[in-house]
């Protein structure tokens, strides 16, 4: 069975340590977009959902440009793996992984996700 985000009571939780932590509702995710959530340590993470409902969480942090904006970014899939491209030089980094696509020395966090 398929819920419709809007009528449901989902919770997006991340896996910090050895706790899950509640970050907003499911409802807030629009397939294609991101939001940014505070973290308890002063962090910051992206979360996306894509359009087949699969959810993905990475830091926030553009590790080239040092500004918290990748859940501003576009997304995308390049050889079937999903992607955010930074608003700011426009480096892909993959969701699942958080392994940059554009250089191979760069990573960003990734963190377990999911909806509860």
């Amino acid at each position: 069975m398929t819920l419709a985000p809007e009528t449901t009571d989902l919770k997006i939780q991340l896996q910090l340590a050895d706790a899950w932590f509640t970050v907003c509702d499911l409802n807030v995710l629009l397939p294609g977009r991101g939001v940014a959530a505070l973290l308890p340590d002063g962090g910051q993470a992206a979360i996306f959902r894509d359009r087949s409902g699969a959810l993905y969480a990475i830091d926030n942090r553009d590790p080239f440009g040092g500004a918290a904006v990748l859940s501003r970014g576009l997304t995308g899939t390049h050889e079937g793996r999903p992607f955010v491209a930074s608003p700011l030089l426009k480096q892909r980094f993959d969701l699942g992984t958080g392994q940059c696509l554009d250089d191979e020395t760069v990573r960003v966090t990734t963190y377990e996700v999911r909806a509860a």
